[in-house]
């Protein structure tokens, strides 16, 4: 594998191998001293053209345990603005002797022109509405799923169905028509519209944040609205089966997609996420950088 710029490229045997890797990993992160010195010499640029929190920090984090130098670029504090270019700013870095580019940009497809321009390994970690197959990878469960909300617009999704269906899941996608795909075409996941329908089956909720940058009033009445037919109140949790987890990639709205209740509850598995995603952007890196063989 020279890149990662989607869950495509790694298909059902490379999915299975990249989650045992991670499993390696989680024991790392859990020593006193949670380093190796796995990508010595090696040097990591988080290249975020969005706004980010968990993904930067965890992929920083990730590389820094393995004891690669990191770098990190935003777009606010560049070159960007006074015009330089994508390709210019890429092939500057790339100039300064990095090995892996872990890229965030707001349009589809930027990480794969990226790619294509230089020689450096390059990670989607989230691409407009496309995709964000780290997010997925470190989400994977092979059971009953339903990823709810603001599906349309979310890069979450679009990676998260291909995961799961990909490990045997059983995926059903939930949201109001305005927020569902103009088409399931290539969508490995059968859609729905009626959130208390499906809920009593699910074995993993997956809620998604309603996006409030990317849509109109025409899409969405009100949140309120939202809240009453598709959020998970306390009143659906207590529906929920009683071996049922409750995820979401964050940020969250709390009072929205979730109740801060349900959120901080015992069904949910949110914080854990965030910490199995270091384990698994290390496997990544590792996959990408390294060996790809056995954690010392």
């Amino acid at each position: 594998m020279n890149d990662l710029l989607s869950i495509d490229d790694l298909g059902a045997a490379g999915i299975g191998e990249l989650l045992d890797l991670s499993d390696s990993f989680v024991e790392v992160t859990r020593r006193d001293i949670p380093k190796i010195p796995a990508l010595r010499g090696k040097t990591v640029v988080t290249l975020f053209y969005e706004d980010s929190t968990r993904t930067r920090l965890s992929f920083e984090t990730a590389a820094k345990r393995l004891t690669a130098d990191t770098m990190s670029f935003t777009a606010a504090s560049s070159a960007v603005g006074k015009g330089e270019s994508l390709l210019d700013t890429v092939r500057t870095i790339e100039a300064m002797g990095v090995d892996a580019m872990v890229v965030r940009h707001q349009c589809a497809g930027a990480p794969h022109r990226i790619a294509s321009w230089i020689d450096a390994a390059v990670v989607n970690a989230g691409d407009g509405r496309h995709e964000h197959p780290t997010q997925a990878l470190l989400d994977l469960r092979g059971l009953r799923v339903g990823i709810v909300g603001d599906v349309r617009h979310s890069r979450v999704a679009r990676s998260g169905v291909k995961a799961f269906a990909a490990v045997g899941a059983d995926v059903t996608v939930v949201g109001p028509p305005t927020l569902l795909p103009e088409s399931l075409e290539g969508w490995p996941a059968r859609a729905a519209t009626d959130f208390d329908d499906v809920l009593p089956e699910l074995d993993v909720v997956y809620l998604l944040r309603i996006q409030r940058e990317r849509l109109g009033s025409a899409l969405l009445p009100s949140l309120r609205e939202y809240t009453s037919r598709y959020g998970l109140t306390a009143a659906r949790a207590a529906r929920l089966k009683p071996d049922t987890v409750v995820m979401h990639p964050g940020p969250m709205n709390r009072g929205v997609e979730i109740a801060a209740e349900v959120a901080d509850g015992p069904a949910s598995i949110i914080t854990e996420q965030v910490a199995n995603g270091v384990a698994v952007r290390m496997a990544v890196l590792w996959s990408l950088l390294g060996s790809g063989g056995p954690v010392a």
